[in-house]
């Protein structure tokens, strides 16, 4: 598995460039939505260009109805039963774009055993391209108390949820950048398992 190095800023996840779905790591972009617990959001996951930048888009709208309340973009950042040690990085950076709504960043674990577990952190999306830093630091536990292990990453979730309404999230790099300061912070990952 081989990603793109993007020198002290970090290490590419994906850019997007692609058109079939297929991430830097070499796994799949999929929509998932509430429906898999009974709820009635609807989502669509494609490809696009906003001024300039070629992007993965999820359109949608979230519905409380039913015990629902989500849709999302999803990226398995390793093989089935494999994990992702991103220990090296300080954390996740975003390139998006959006309708000025507030959205999260969900990281899972190995410990996340139930599909409601994740960690997660919020940011808002403006109408302007912006690059946003997740730290894993700012990650909270959600119905967990086992505190994120950065070196067994599992999956990412970008996603529109807890309240009703139209999500329009772009986003055209996800990158793990390294520690400022420190030279070759983060200049390898670790696929494990």
């Amino acid at each position: 598995m081989e990603m793109a190095d993007i020198g002290q800023q970090g290490i590419l996840i994906d850019d997007f460039v692609r058109s079939d779905f297929v991430s830097t790591l070499g796994t799949r972009w999929r929509a998932v939505t509430d429906a898999v617990m009974g709820g009635i959001s609807q989502a669509a996951l494609r490809h696009d260009s906003i001024d300039g930048h070629r992007c993965l888009r999820l359109t949608g709208t979230v519905r409380l109805e039913n015990n629902g309340g989500f849709i999302q973009m999803a990226l398995d950042l390793a093989g089935s039963g494999k994990t992702l040690d991103a220990s090296a990085y300080r954390g996740i950076r975003l390139l998006v774009r959006g309708n000025g709504e507030r959205y999260a960043a969900h990281l899972r674990t190995p410990d996340n055993v139930r599909p409601w577990q994740s960690y997660r952190a919020q940011f808002s999306a403006l109408s302007n391209w912006q690059q946003i830093q997740l730290p894993f630091s700012t990650f909270a536990p959600y119905r967990i108390n086992v505190p994120m292990d950065a070196s067994k990453l599992t999956r990412l979730g970008l996603v529109a949820i807890g309240r009703a309404f139209d999500a329009d999230l772009a986003v055209a790099e996800v990158t793990f950048y390294g520690i400022p300061g420190i030279p070759n912070s983060g200049d390898s990952l670790l696929i494990c398992g």
